[in-house]
C-alpha cells in the first residue's frame, strides 16, 4: 500500500514538473514587441489630474467630516 501511494505521488510530482515546463516554454515564446507610446494633452487634460481639484475636493470631505461629528452630539 504505502509503495502505491509512494507511486502517486511521483506521478504527481513528474506531471506537476512536466506542466510547468510547458508553461515556461510557452511564456517564453510570447511575442517580445513592445510599443510605448506617451503623448501629453495640453489643451485641457484630464480633471483629475489638476491640483486644485484635490485640493477642493479635500477641503469638501474634511468639511463634511466636521458636520457629520459635529452632528452626532446629544443636548439633553
Amino acid at each position: 500500500m504505502k509503495s502505491l501511494k509512494k507511486i502517486s505521488t511521483s506521478l504527481k510530482t513528474f506531471t506537476a514538473f512536466v506542466m510547468l515546463c510547458f508553461m515556461q516554454t510557452i511564456a517564453f515564446a510570447q511575442d517580445k514587441k513592445v510599443d510605448v507610446d506617451i503623448t501629453t494633452n495640453k489643451g485641457g487634460g484630464n480633471w483629475y489630474a489638476q491640483p486644485w481639484v484635490w485640493i477642493v475636493g479635500g477641503a469638501v470631505f474634511l468639511l463634511l467630516l466636521v458636520a457629520l461629528m459635529r452632528g452626532n452630539s446629544n443636548k439633553d
